[in-house]
C-alpha cells in the first residue's frame, strides 16, 4: 500500500490463535532492507505479526506527507483490529518518529489536523501497550539533516560519492534555510507529541549506544529522563561500540532477550487493560439494570394505588380528604362499614447484592417511617387487634397522610 509519504506493507501476517499481537515498525531511509528484514524475522519468531511503514526522507520537511502515511498505516491496522483485537507495540527506528510516528500519535490522540472517529481512536489506544525506540528518537537540526540525506550504502562508497555528498549537502542545507522557521516549530511539536504518548499508559524500551553519532546517548538519556518525570515506565539499554540501528546485529542474544521480555510485559499490560474495560462495562450494565428496576418499582407503586384490594389480608389504607369529612359527618354508625381498602402488591424485586444495588437500595428505602399510614392485623391470644396512629389525636379516624413511599 502506497501513501503520500512512503509505503505500508505486512512484513508478516499470519492468522490463528498462536499469534500474540502486532508490532508496527516505523522505518526510515537510515535502515537498510536487510536489517529491517532481520527485525521482522525476530518478531515473527516470538509470535508477533509485523506491519511496516517505510517513510520517505522528505517527510521530515513536509508534515503533510507524514500525516498521509500515518493515515494509511492506521487504517490498515484498524481493519485488522476490527476483526480480532490484540496487543499492539509501536517500534521506531532512527528518524522514523519524525517521518511518520509522531503524526500517528496525533491522529490517535485527536490533537493533529487529521483525526479518527471516537470509536476507532479508542480501539487503537486500548490495544497499544508498548513503545520500542531503536537508535531513536533523533533530534533533527542543522548538519544532522545532511548526514541523513545520503543512504548508508552510498556513504560507504569511495570516489564519485564525494560529488553526490556535496550535492546532498547543498540540497539539505537549502531545505534547512527555506524551512528554517517552520522546521523549528515542527521540531517543538515533534518532541511534545512524543512526550504526550505517556498518556496512553504503555511502557517504553529504548536501545542506544555511546557510539551512535546520529542518535547520541545524551539526547536519548534526556528523552528517557523526561518521560520518567511525567510518569512513563521507561527502560534504557545502552551498548558500547554498536553503530546506528545495528544493535541487534552486534548484540543478537541480549537484544532478543530484552525484546522478548518487553513483549511479555506489553501483553500483560494489554490483559490488565481488557480486564479493567470489562469491569467498567459490567458496572455500567449494573447501573442501567438497577435504575430500570427502580423505575419499574415506582410505576408499579403508582399503579397499585388505584387498585382495590380483594381480600382481608390487605395492609395499606389510603383515604381522601372528602372521605374523611363524610365519615366525620356520618358519625360512628358508618364507621362500622369499612371503606374499601387499597392493596399494594409486591413490587418487582431489586437485586441488592450488587455493589451499586446496595448503594441505591440504601438511598431509596427511607429510614424514618414515622407518619406512615400503615395498619396491620394480627392476633394476640386469639384476639384480633389493630394499631392506632402514632401521632393522630383522633382515635378510630383515619388520617389522610400518604405513604412517603
Amino acid at each position: 500500500m502506497m501513501g503520500g509519504g512512503g509505503s505500508v506493507y505486512w512484513g508478516r501476517k499470519e492468522e490463528g490463535g498462536e499469534i500474540k499481537g502486532i508490532v508496527v515498525i516505523f522505518a526510515w531511509v537510515s535502515i537498510q532492507e536487510q536489517h529491517l528484514r532481520s527485525h521482522v524475522d525476530l518478531y515473527s519468531s516470538l509470535g508477533w505479526n509485523s506491519l511496516v511503514a517505510r517513510a520517505d526522507f522528505l517527510n521530515v520537511f513536509y508534515p503533510e506527507r507524514a500525516t498521509s502515511l500515518a493515515f494509511v498505516l492506521l487504517n490498515e491496522l484498524m481493519e485488522e483490529l476490527k476483526i480480532r483485537t490484540c496487543p499492539v507495540v509501536f517500534i521506531a527506528f532512527s528518524g522514523a518518529p519524525k517521518a511518520c510516528m509522531y503524526k500517528a500519535f496525533q491522529i490517535i490522540q485527536g490533537t493533529g489536523e487529521g483525526q479518527l472517529n471516537l470509536d476507532e481512536s479508542e480501539l487503537v489506544r486500548n490495544c497499544l501497550c508498548g513503545h520500542i525506540y531503536d537508535s531513536s528518537p533523533v533530534d533533527f537540526g542543522g548538519d544532522l539533516n545532511v548526514q541523513f540525506a545520503l543512504h548508508p550504502a552510498i556513504r560507504k562508497m569511495r570516489g564519485p560519492s564525494k560529488l553526490v555528498s556535496w550535492v546532498a549537502k547543498g540540497v539539505a542545507s537549502s531545505l534547512d534555510g527555506l524551512y528554517l522557521t517552520r522546521f523549528e516549530s515542527q521540531r517543538a511539536e515533534y518532541w511534545q507529541t512524543l512526550y504526550s504518548s505517556v498518556e496512553i499508559g504503555a511502557p517504553f524500551l529504548i536501545f542506544c549506544s555511546d557510539n551512535d553519532v546520529l542518535a547520541p546517548y545524551p539526547v536519548i538519556s534526556n528523552f528517557a529522563r523526561l518521560l520518567q518525570d511525567i510518569g512513563g515506565d521507561v527502560k534504557v539499554i545502552k551498548w558500547s561500540g554498536s553503530p546506528h540501528v545495528e544493535h541487534y546485529k552486534h548484540y543478537p542474544i541480549q537484544y532478543r532477550a530484552a525484546v522478548a521480555n518487553f513483549l511479555e510485559e506489553a501483553a500483560l499490560v494489554y490483559s490488565h487493560r481488557v480486564q479493567q474495560l470489562g469491569r467498567r462495562s459490567g458496572l455500567h450494565d449494573e447501573i442501567s439494570e438497577v435504575i430500570c428496576d427502580l423505575q419499574k418499582v415506582a410505576v408499579s407503586s403508582n399503579e397499585s394505588l388505584t387498585r382495590v384490594a380483594v381480600g382481608p389480608s390487605d395492609h395499606f389504607f389510603v383515604s381522601s380528604s372528602s372521605e374523611y369529612h363524610n365519615r366525620r359527618e356520618s358519625g360512628p354508625l358508618q364507621d362500622e362499614h369499612r371503606e374499601p381498602s387499597i392493596h399494594l402488591p409486591e413490587p418487582p424485586s431489586i437485586n441488592a447484592h450488587g455493589v451499586l444495588g446496595k448503594i441505591l437500595f440504601d438511598v431509596c428505602v427511607p429510614k424514618n417511617v414515622e407518619g406512615w399510614d400503615i395498619r396491620f392485623s394480627g392476633s394476640l391470644k386469639g384476639q384480633q387487634f389493630t394499631s392506632a396512629h402514632r401521632h393522630s389525636p383522633l382515635l378510630g379516624v383515619k388520617s389522610n397522610r400518604r405513604s412517603r413511599l
